[in-house]
């Protein structure tokens, strides 16, 4: 299959077992011991078309990889391409391994997966293998505009060809797999005239010419026999991608949603306490959100936990000892600080303080639910006030916290517009109020109101009372 230009995403969840392993690591790192399991090896198989999906997957069992401190990681492939955005991206993810990295070509390493191939250190081919032909096409399969064409090409193989310089394979080679203007010669013999683009049989790609390989380091029947031949030995790891591969691409792609549509929710649980259908809404969010960079190998449970000590802080900011501003901001800025780590594609190891680069997207996203969330509050705070929908859920809520007083009146023959008196509790925006020396259940039209504040009946429709503040002069 061609290479594609296209974008696509996504990643698998741990087992339980690896749930596990992970934790074991962390508790013997913090304990101070060196190495976490014995050397082993782990085969990620890359079997069908290159995507996103599968470069969350690769990604995710990188992960594990680097956890479990294994020897080597063998790239078990049978693709006939796909994305190379992605392909782009397992390059970057396989730079990072400190794991010896093998491709086991099984038995089709065509466009796009050949150059994730010559990303890896060593190559093995099965007997009837092929790999290369990897010139860029459009989404479709057809050729690129000329000048985009030429462009990509020119990009493409100043990149792979540094990707397989740096990986100990003929630069020459990665290039002819993208630019039929390129000629291959190894030690002075022709393995490739200009004119196609390369591509490579298991016995071309083995061939010894000076001694040295033209690209594979050797042809074997199974992963086993590519162990011996790589002399590699210990625990063999099969890590098995899943469907909420998929699932975890659209999470993450959708994140700057679930993230306003968990902020709109819990702002309107605020304001009428007790209706409970916004909150929960608000929590399924966040935890999809949360969930979905887990799966997708970017987030490990430790920002979701940081994430609910946040929301505690709030809750208590909020409900418990209002007014004293510090456990509120500290407990917001933890669950911002949360969502961003999630978003984060931080690898073991690496420096705790993250790159402005690796921020930068996370910012983006959270920034762009954030401010999406401002103006959909000041649209509910307009309009939601107006709809039955509202009423039904003010209705429905439980008193708020405050003063015990007597029951409200259930006949309002006594209330009018124009009526003054003063909120009994908290208006958030229904509460209690005392008007003409009686206590009454009332609504304002969306404001916050503290206890105490001189009140004003704007309309009184039936059982409900709508109110406002009246400002001093």
């Amino acid at each position: 299959m061609p290479l594609s230009v296209a974008l696509k995403s996504a990643t698998v969840p741990h087992s339980m077992n690896s749930i596990l392993r992970v934790l074991a690591f962390w508790v013997l790192l913090i304990a101070g011991t060196g190495t976490v399991f014995s050397a082993q090896v782990m085969v990620i198989p890359l079997k069908g078309e290159i995507s996103d999906a599968k470069f969350f997957f690769l990604r995710r069992a990188l992960k594990q990889a680097r956890h479990e401190n294994v020897a080597a990681v063998v790239l078990d492939m049978d693709t006939y391409g796909g994305s190379l955005d992605a392909a782009v991206r397992m390059q970057e993810a396989l730079a990072r391994c400190n794991a010896r990295t093998i491709t086991y070509v099984n038995p089709n390493s065509g466009s796009a997966g050949a150059l994730i191939a010559i990303s890896t250190r060593e190559i093995y081919m099965a007997p009837i293998s092929a790999i290369g032909a990897a010139a860029p096409v459009s989404a479709g399969g057809e050729d690129l505009p000329e000048t985009m064409r030429e462009k990509t090409i020119s990009y493409c193989s100043s990149y792979f060809r540094a990707v397989a310089k740096q990986n100990g394979h003929n630069p020459d080679i990665a290039e002819a797999f993208i630019n039929k203007a390129q000629e291959v010669k190894v030690g002075g013999k022709l393995i490739h005239p200009a004119g196609a683009v390369l591509s490579l049989s298991a016995n071309q790609a083995a061939e010894k010419v000076d001694s040295k390989p033209v690209l594979a380091a050797g042809i074997a029947t199974s992963i086993d026999e590519v162990l011996r031949k790589a002399e590699l030995s210990g625990n063999v790891e099969r890590v098995e991608p899943s469907g909420f591969e998929q699932v975890a691409f659209w999470i993450t792609t959708l994140a700057p949603l679930f993230l306003l549509v968990g902020f709109l929710g819990a702002w309107i649980e605020f304001k009428m306490p007790g209706t409970w259908l916004p909150g929960l809404v608000a929590a399924i969010c966040f935890i999809i959100f949360f969930t979905g960079h887990y799966v997708a190998g970017l987030a490990g449970w430790e920002a979701p936990a940081i994430f609910a000590i946040g929301l505690l802080l709030v809750i208590g900011e909020l409900l418990v000892h209002p007014g004293t501003i510090l456990p509120g901001l500290l407990g917001a800025t933890l669950m911002a600080g949360s969502i961003v780590w999630a978003m984060l594609d931080r690898y073991p190891g690496q420096s705790w303080l993250p790159t402005t680069g690796e921020l930068i997207w996370p910012m983006i996203k959270l920034g762009m639910a954030f401010g999406l969330a401002i103006l959909g509050v000041a649209m509910l705070a307009r309009y939601l006030p107006a709809t039955t929908i509202y009423h039904r859920l003010v209705l429905a809520t439980a008193n708020p916290a405050g003063p015990s007083l007597p029951p409200a009146h259930s006949g309002f023959t006594r209330v009018h517009v124009g009526d003054e008196g003063a909120a009994a509790s908290i208006l958030r925006p229904s509460g209690r109020a005392v008007l003409g020396g009686e206590p009454y259940d009332v609504i304002t039209r969306g404001s916050f109101v503290e206890p105490g504040t001189p009140l004003r009946v704007v309309a009184v429709e039936g059982s409900r009372i709508v109110v406002e503040a009246v400002e001093n002069c």
